[in-house]
């Protein structure tokens, strides 16, 4: 209820309220007061109605953790962890509860959310003394802390609001950060409030010379200050607003703010990634290709089924935890009949964004150690030995395909028992695992859709540029160019902005090309959205001006986002954008609307009062006709947007939209 009366419109219906009553004047403050009543009134309810719609779609929403219970590693939903469950935890987890660690490989958790230190905690098993530090209790892990690198395992010791972070928030009151939809009603109310207090004094001081009652001219003076502005803002707004979620809950959008609504309207630009947004999702494994000549298919698949975090009794049963290519692999009709248990893993360096690969160190009985790396094929190929044409060509020959190639590398260790990046050299390439994920069948239609929004499609991916370049091909994206992530570490921030506004393929980055990507684009005047799913896309999620995720999203991503769609369809986007911009043009209808004809009414009220021997019209009397007029605007905000729309009338509500939007922000609307 508090935040309805923040708006500066409704403090003045407040003070002037108060100076009535004060005053004597009964009616003009009863007046006022049912104006307040019905603003604050529908706010609230209407607010109250979007919160719980919104709550019962958070419900379908669910952060899972990765737990062994029965001797197998299964998905449980974190509010029902209990303590002394055994979590095992990766690349990206957002810890679920406080856990004391008992196996780590190269752990690294940021924990800045609770000491403040931006630099990741190294994590390690061995007991700490008494008495130590939070920043110091290195064999913990905390909720809502995040594995930067690394894995481990830990057991549950506290869960919910006894844990280090769920005491803290709870003595907090959580507080948003104001979206630029807010800045600008904010903005404008102020405007409004500004020329009435500047007209309020002009007619006051006008009716003190004319030698008029000073009580009645100050009342002519408020309810001329009040008629001016159009009180029901507020509630118009939450109207809108309000109804918006609910239609957007229909069509599979979830909002995690209401005001994030109007954000997603104003989008002209989309960055988003490629897998499961233009394409299915679904990973199909096709094959290996041999390279060395020495070495078989099926041992190029023996090696890629070895260069995985999953655990190899376990991996044939669940994928649970996997990234999608190493589910995939495991989950093929082949793997099933290979035996990766013959060998026994000594160590692993897991997989991170900057490295792209996974190494381990294996020993196998009568052949000794080995060292295995499985990753993007630029970067393998930049730790072996020189490589051969014929390679080279197989592999452009996939990528030319659309096909995702993963390569594999190894290298003998004898006597290795630990092993660094320092130790990840000089590699003889074993082959390539082949993957294909084919285009989305309604993706044309949805892209279509975007573009009949004035919304400009751009696609951000970790995977090869000629991939990226044969999908978008696919489906019907003219590329205007691709940047690749060397290109843009070569980049100046000036550069970079050119650059990117023309560029439709960014491939090869990384979170930090991505974040730098965003800005760019911010630079150059667009209003960026940014789709994605990972943690690696985090960085950019918090840098767009509206982050949309989905539900099937890694923690960190989810809880990044503004939007989060319920499938991951750019067609549920695109009817997200509509939405957004339908209640923005609502609220303008009635923005104009109402301040135009209050303007006009009560301007000529005052010039009036100026050069009569009598006041035109009794203060009650004003109040009580911008009630009725403004009661009659309520039903702006249920305003249907139009169906089937043509992509030119839908270009000149978009330009309408822009123009309005760029007056309400700077307050240069014609009053």
């Amino acid at each position: 209820m508090g935040r309805q009366l923040a708006s500066p419109i409704l403090i003045l219906l407040f003070v002037t309220a108060s100076v009535s009553l004060f005053l004597g004047d009964a009616t003009n403050s009863i007046v006022i007061g049912a104006i307040l009543l019905v603003s604050v009134g529908l706010g609230f309810s209407n607010e109250f109605k979007a919160e719980r719609a919104s709550e019962s779609l958070h419900s379908q929403i669910t952060h899972q953790a990765l737990v062994c219970r029965e001797g197998r590693i299964l998905p449980v939903n974190v509010t029902d962890l209990v303590p002394g469950d055994i979590v095992q935890l990766g690349l990206g987890t957002m810890i679920p509860a406080d856990l004391r660690l008992l196996k780590t490989n190269d752990l690294l958790c940021d924990e800045s959310i609770l000491t403040g230190e931006s630099l990741p905690t190294a994590k390690d098993p061995n007991p700490v003394p008494d008495g130590s530090g939070l920043a110091d209790r290195a064999s913990c892990a905390y909720m809502g802390t995040v594995v930067h690198s690394g894995s481990g395992t830990g057991v549950v010791v506290t869960i919910g609001s006894g844990t280090e972070f769920g005491r803290i928030a709870s003595g907090l009151g959580e507080r948003q950060p104001q979206t630029e939809f807010q800045l600008g009603l904010r903005r404008f109310s102020f405007l409004l409030l500004q020329v009435a207090i500047a007209l309020t004094t002009l007619i006051f001081g006008i009716n003190v010379l004319l030698q008029r009652p000073i009580i009645e001219s100050l009342l002519f003076s408020l309810a001329i200050a009040v008629g001016i502005t159009p009180q029901l803002l507020p509630a118009v707004v939450s109207t809108s607003l309000a109804t918006g979620t609910r239609l957007l809950a229909k069509q599979k959008v979830l909002v995690k703010r209401l005001v994030c609504i109007e954000d997603l309207g104003d989008m002209d630009i989309l960055v988003t990634d490629k897998t499961g947004t233009l394409t299915d999702g679904k990973v199909s494994y096709i094959g290996p290709l041999a390279v060395a000549p020495a070495t078989t298919p099926d041992q190029v698949l023996t090696m890629g089924l070895l260069a995985t975090e999953a655990d190899y009794s376990a991996a044939k049963d669940s994928v649970a935890g996997q990234n999608p290519l190493d589910a995939a692999l495991w989950a093929s009709p082949p793997a099933a009949r290979l035996t990766p248990e013959r060998f026994t893993r000594l160590d692993l360096i897991s997989f991170d964004h900057e490295r792209r690969r996974t190494t381990v160190l294996v020993h196998e009985p009568g052949k000794g150690e080995q060292l295995i790396t499985k990753g993007a094929p630029e970067d393998i190929l930049a730790l072996c030995r020189p490589t051969t044409e014929a390679a080279l060509k197989m592999l452009n020959e996939q990528f030319d395909a659309g096909s995702r190639v993963v390569a594999v590398a190894f290298r003998n260790a004898p006597g290795l028992r630990q092993i660094t990046q320092a130790d990840e050299h000089d590699f003889t390439l074993a082959g390539f695992l082949i993957f294909l994920d084919r285009p989305k069948a309604n993706v044309k239609a949805s892209l279509d859709q975007l573009q009949s929004l004035r919304i400009t499609v751009k696609i951000a991916t970790g995977d090869n540029a000629k991939v990226a370049e044969k999908v978008c091909a696919d489906i019907g994206i003219v590329s205007g160019g691709t940047l690749n992530g060397a290109d843009i570490d070569a980049m100046s921030e000036d550069e970079l902005v050119a650059a990117a506004r023309s560029a439709s393929i960014f491939a090869r980055v990384s979170p930090e090309h991505k974040a730098r990507i965003i800005t760019a684009l911010r630079k150059s005047g667009g209003s960026v959205g940014f789709l994605g799913d990972g943690v690696n896309d985090a960085l950019a999620l918090h840098k767009a001006d509206i982050g949309i995720s989905v539900d099937t999203a890694t923690d960190v991503a989810k809880d990044a986002a503004d939007v989060i769609l319920l499938d991951k369809d750019l067609g549920v986007l695109a009817a997200g954008v509509g939405e957004g911009r339908r209640i923005f043009a609502n609220t303008i209808k009635y923005v104009l609307m109402g301040t135009s004809s209050n303007f006009g009414n009560m301007f000529s009220a005052a010039t009036a009062s100026a050069v009569l021997t009598f006041l035109p019209m009794l203060p009650s009397q004003i109040l009580l006709n911008n009630l009725l007029y403004d009661a009659g605007q309520l039903a702006i905000p249920h305003r249907p947007g139009r169906q089937g729309a043509t992509a030119r009338s839908c270009t000149l509500e978009y330009r309408l939209h822009q123009t309005l939007h760029a007056a309400f922000r700077s307050h240069q609307l014609d009053l």
